[in-house]
């Protein structure tokens, strides 16, 4: 079954606070089902992902796959099974993992 990875587990906590902040429950729902489908997919079929996401081909020089779900990119691994970054789509991704 996949994982979230230390690193994942961070980005989660820190968009679950920023909701929390906010005052938005919906968000906080719409990611948590955003998580539990995107392992449901990755463990399905793991090369369901891209490269890189469309935006920023970039990206994958990095070797993981890529899925989008709901408003979020998740990063993930073949091996290990384990998703390694959460990402909102307007967030400017290669900024927050470099």
């Amino acid at each position: 079954m996949t994982r979230l990875s230390p690193e994942a587990e961070a980005h989660l906590d820190a968009l679950l606070v920023h909701y929390e902040k906010r005052n938005r429950p919906e968000a906080t729902r719409n990611l948590i089902a955003a998580v539990e489908d995107a392992i449901v997919q990755i463990d399905t079929n793991p090369s369901v992902g891209v490269n890189a996401p469309r935006p920023y081909p970039a990206l994958a020089r990095y070797g993981f796959r890529w899925i989008k779900v709901g408003s979020y990119w998740f990063a993930y691994t073949y091996t290990g099974a384990a998703i390694t970054g959460i990402y909102y789509d307007q967030a400017n991704i290669p900024k927050r993992i470099g």
